[in-house]
This record gives C-alpha cells, structure tokens and sequence, in this order.
C-alpha cells in the first residue's frame, strides 16, 4: 500500500502512479551475494546534519524509505557515536514487514550491530536492553566492556589497536549477516570507503540549505575515488530526492564480500 506523501521513480523508466511499498521493496530489494549498503541524508548543499540531527533533514518520504531498507537487511551496523547522539532505540519493525521476512525465511528482525573503539556504550540504552535480537559489537582487542555491557551484547574484536572494519564484516558475513545496511556515521563511511566495502549508496536529497558548519556524510583519512553508477532516482511530492547508486552486480565483488571458502 501507499503510505504519506507519495513517491514516485523519475529515472530510468518514469512511473507516474506513486509505487507503493512492495514496489518500493522491489526496487531496492536483497542482492544475490554479499552486500553492504550506507543510507544517509543530506541537505541541498551536503549537509548531515540540521541543528546537530539527521531527524531534521529527513521526513515521511525518507522515514519510509528507511524503514524498508531495514526490512530488507540481515545486519544494522551502525557507529557507536551515531548510535548514542541520534538516541537508538531497539531495532523492531512492524507484524506486516516481520511477516514479509518470515515469508522468505529470513529471522523476524536484523541484528543490530555497533563499531565502537573506546567500547564507551550504555548497556541500559533501549538499543541494547530492548533489543529483540541481541546485538553484536565490532571493537578491537584492547578495548575493555563496561559493566553490563557483556550481558545484552556479544563483542567481537576485530583488530589489535583499531577495529578493522573489513574484518568485521567478514565475520559477520560467517554468521550469515550477508545483507548489511549502514546508517553511518560519517567516519564508519569513511572507514568503509577507503577500504572499499561500500557496494551501494542510497541518499536522500533534502530541498534545503544547511548553511555552514554541519559536516559532510563522509569523514575520516583521504582514499581513493570510487565510482558508483546512478541506479535509480525517485522522487517524493515534498520535494524530495532519493538516489540509489551501486556497484556494477558483474563486476568482482569488493574487498571483504566474498563468502569463507
């Protein structure tokens, strides 16, 4: 069904009924190997943040948007700064998007998991101790859990000094997380790109202009440019832009994707 404000595909084959959201599903839908999609919002002129929050640049279209990508995930990796300023709650989904994962044998709800180096994380926040799932932590083999931390979530170390965040997904792909969704930050991203694990961008285009001071969606040490072909454009009545980009499906898969031999 159709929910709020409608969206529409402008590219490549215009739709002019708005899609509803099984056709939204199909757009976007589960690769056929391993696969690490990044979801950010930005403004007109790259911001990510408005007043200090993603919230303020995101409305009905992309809050729809969002909620479909994490229907359609195995594993919600997230960084551990993002998860405590954007105030994470338990990563649940509604009976109608749990029944569509059932359908395909998938599990009720997508594991969250969190990147943190310093292990600075509450174990009393409702992302851990509500958690339907329990989450998994991405850290490094110096980092020490608070107390408590231990009995809502599994750490894995990944690394000796930092967390090496190919190897993190690595693992998570041995315990068959194959289909992982990022919501940032932008120094994850970052991360991500420079060792070229990102096979898709979806980005929301705001109408709006920031002004200085927010930060871009990416941070961190300079990489390499990566290209990522513009896949589809869809656009909601609001305004609204949300661009999908990925990797060619037929080319090498990148660094990391490949599944254990």
């Amino acid at each position: 069904m159709t929910v709020g404000i409608p969206i529409r595909r402008i590219w490549p084959t215009p739709a002019t009924p708005p899609l509803n959201d099984a056709e939204l599903t199909a757009l976007y839908g589960r690769a056929d190997r391993p696969h690490l999609r990044v979801n950010f919002v930005a403004s007109l002129d790259g911001a990510v943040t408005l007043d200090g929050y993603s919230a303020g640049l995101s409305g009905g279209p992309d809050k729809r948007v969002f909620g479909l990508l994490r229907m359609l995930c195995d594993g919600l990796l997230v960084a551990a700064g993002t998860l405590r300023h954007e105030g994470y709650r338990a990563v649940r989904l509604s009976e109608p998007r749990r029944a569509w994962r059932r359908e395909r044998g998938l599990p009720e709800y997508p594991t969250l998991v969190v990147v943190s180096g310093s292990l600075d994380l509450d174990p009393a926040q409702a992302a851990f101790a509500d958690a339907p799932v329990r989450p998994v932590v991405l850290t490094h083999a110096g980092a020490a859990p608070p107390p408590g931390l231990t009995d809502v979530a599994e750490l894995v170390r990944c690394g000796d000094e930092r967390v090496d965040v190919a190897a993190g997904l690595a693992e998570l792909r041995r315990r068959g997380l194959g289909q992982v969704l990022c919501e940032g930050g932008p120094h994850l991203f970052g991360a991500l790109t420079a060792a070229d694990l990102v096979d898709e961008l979806c980005l929301t285009v705001a109408p709006l202009l920031a002004g200085a001071g927010p930060g871009r969606i990416t941070a961190g040490d300079p990489g390499a440019p990566r290209e990522l072909p513009l896949r589809h454009v869809l656009a909601a009545d609001d305004g609204v832009l949300m661009l999908r980009h990925a990797r060619d499906a037929a080319a090498p898969p990148p660094a990391g994707a490949a599944p254990p031999a």
